[in-house]
């Protein structure tokens, strides 16, 4: 017999309810149980940052943080960034202005650590942004676009 738990996860500003296995990942709770299929699973390890959200403001790696972990905190994934009508979010903007993604795999979880990486104020210089963004791999090496893109949304932030 398979024991489950039962969870409430605010995820975007909504209230989910969720009967889930106690070792149900972040990412897999986002992407199975609630059809919130923008936040990717690439390496399922940790180490490519496809799967990039935020709980509480800051950014987690979802294939690495259990869902039960995140009940009773806010969190964000790519669906939820854009604003109520709409209207994307600048950083959002910045990667369609600057192209700074080829087959948009990364691109969420890309978008999602350059968010956390301005609000963190780590996005001052091009070194900064390229070492603060590291978590985050591109297979395609959009690196360069993605590098500008930040660093104009950080600017009109």
């Amino acid at each position: 017999m398979t024991r489950t738990i039962h969870l409430t996860l605010d995820i975007n500003g909504q209230r989910h309810d969720l009967d889930v296995e106690p070792r149900v990942t972040l990412l897999d709770a986002l992407r199975e149980h609630l059809g919130l299929t923008g936040t990717k699973k690439g390496c399922d390890q940790g180490q490519c940052g496809a799967c990039t959200c935020h709980v509480d403001g800051k950014r987690v790696l979802s294939c690495l943080t259990l869902a039960a972990q995140a009940e009773g905190r806010q969190v964000t994934t790519i669906e939820g960034l854009a604003g109520p009508n709409g209207e994307l979010h600048p950083v959002q903007s910045a990667f369609i202005e600057h192209d700074a993604f080829q087959c948009g795999y990364c691109t969420p979880g890309q978008i999602m650590s350059a968010v956390a990486c301005i609000r963190e104020g780590h996005a001052g210089s091009d070194e900064e942004i390229r070492e603060y963004m590291s978590g985050n791999l591109c297979r395609c090496g959009a690196y360069n676009s993605i590098v500008t893109a930040v660093r104009e949304a950080a600017e009109m932030a």
